[in-house]
């Protein structure tokens, strides 16, 4: 049967969250004089924070902390791995940090092209994890919006990716059929197997050739292999 909706993750698919995230950090880095108060390089904030707001954003998927203890635990602990134990530091870097981020546009290569390509053929809907005013504002500023006709977050659906109730909220919203739609996104866990647990095909978008042993519908390294595949 042919695809008839698509869904798409937003960040480290579409939206270069990494690459985004970096600049952001780098200015709030320069800012708040880190480097004066004991941060020994812009790089090694960069790296100890992707590893605790990984960690953070898993617990964050499961229900285990909040929304607010996301936004500034992140910045709290990876200011401790440098001996800097200060709350209102890292609360102010959180504040300004989703203030700035959503303005950044970089987008993975293929992104506009494949989009283009896409929205002649199907409807195109987001699903996200990510905070409902952030995400609107990504989609806004790197100029994406007009491609998607529903933004289904977590906070609008009460559910999070891999939660099968999000899948269902989202088919539910726009009227969609779950054997003629199709998941896109990088996460293994969220996007992908919780796609597959309510029945619907999925392509799992997995840039770094990261190894796993789950059966998928497509598997890609660039965006661009979209088109052969749709």
């Amino acid at each position: 049967m042919p695809y008839e909706t698509i869904f798409f993750d937003l960040d480290h698919t579409l939206w270069d969250f990494e690459k985004n995230s970096s600049e952001a950090l780098s200015e709030l880095i320069v800012k708040f004089e880190l480097l004066q108060k004991g941060v020994s390089s812009i790089d090694n904030f960069l790296n100890e924070y992707f590893i605790i707001n990984v960690r953070l954003w898993d617990d964050y998927r499961k229900n285990i902390i909040s929304k607010e203890t996301l936004r500034y635990d992140r910045f709290h602990q990876a200011l401790k791995k440098f001996e800097i134990d200060d709350f209102e530091l890292a609360k102010a870097i959180g504040n300004d940090y989703v203030a700035i981020a959503p303005f950044k546009t970089n987008l993975f290569p293929y992104s506009i092209e494949v989009l283009k390509y896409l929205k002649n053929k199907y409807t195109l809907h987001i699903i996200t994890n990510g905070f409902e005013e952030v995400q609107h504002l990504k989609l806004r500023n790197s100029d994406l919006s007009t491609y998607f006709s529903e933004v289904i977050t977590s906070e609008r659906s009460g559910f999070k990716k891999p939660d099968e109730r999000m899948f269902r909220f989202s088919l539910d919203l726009t009227k969609a059929k779950v054997e003629t739609s199709l998941m896109i996104g990088d996460s293994l866990e969220a996007d992908i197997i919780g796609a597959k647990n309510v029945g619907m095909k999925q392509v799992y978008f997995n840039p770094l050739g990261n190894p796993h042993e789950e059966e998928l519908t497509h598997e890609i390294k660039s965006l661009d292999e979209l088109m052969t595949i749709l």
